[in-house]
């Protein structure tokens, strides 16, 4: 079984509340679960909440796990999230995407029909020279089998070619066990990029390459990117 996890922390850093700011008629996260419904391989979506007024901004048909919140990422969450449930492949899929095309999903799960894939996310080619110099947009460059090489905030290497990474994640279920169980490493303490554990780890990370266009929610200043 596959299964959708939207990680929904409500009190961020640098906008707390974004995922129930009102965008466009409906909460961020509301967006989120919405687009991720209308997945065809997803077989069980679940928003994986850390406080009830959350749920107050939520439609009822919305199914809602109230975890811990003491998790120190989104991927603990969504683990929380996994270890109660039976599945094959879980998605981690941000709550504050409102964008977030159901075929992304789609695609990302076909990647698991390779045996070999652990762990995968997203790449997109809209990328623009500013974008090279703003540390909120994170900047991946992979190999020639498209595995992640590394993520970055600034792009250091004038030579490497480089895509937005776009934060949805999937795993297999021992992968994300395996993950959640592993220190911080210390290129993902200095650089806030959870990712970074699973390649210090030996952790290859598959990219799906796309031209998704639409920006995550981090800084309020985002919400032009949506306002109607």
């Amino acid at each position: 079984m596959n299964l959708g996890v939207i990680p929904g922390r409500l009190n961020s850093t640098r906008f707390p509340k974004k995922i129930i700011y009102p965008l466009n008629g409906k909460s961020v996260i509301q967006h989120v679960y919405d687009n991720a419904k209308e997945s065809k391989l997803l077989n069980h979506l679940v928003i994986a909440i850390d406080s009830m007024e959350t749920l107050h901004h939520l439609n009822k048909n919305c199914e809602t796990v109230l975890t811990s919140q003491g998790h120190e990422s989104g991927t603990d969450r969504v683990a929380e999230v996994a270890e109660k449930i039976n599945c094959n492949i879980i998605v981690n899929i941000q709550g504050d995407e409102p964008n977030i095309d159901a075929g992304i999903i789609d695609n990302l799960i076909r990647l698991f029909d390779d045996t070999n894939v652990e762990m995968a996310s997203v790449a997109s080619t809209d990328l623009n020279e500013k974008d090279l110099d703003d540390p909120n947009v994170v900047k991946v460059s992979l190999d020639k089998e498209n595995n992640a090489k590394t993520f970055e905030r600034f792009s250091n290497n004038k030579n490497a070619e480089y895509f937005r990474h776009i934060g949805i994640y999937a795993y297999r279920k021992k992968t994300l066990e395996k993950f959640t169980n592993l220190e911080q490493s210390e290129n993902e303490k200095k650089l806030k990029l959870e990712q970074l554990r699973a390649l210090d780890n030996n952790i290859a990370i598959k990219l799906l390459i796309t031209d998704f266009q639409h920006r995550s929610i981090d800084v309020k200043e985002d919400l032009k990117y949506y306002e109607i």
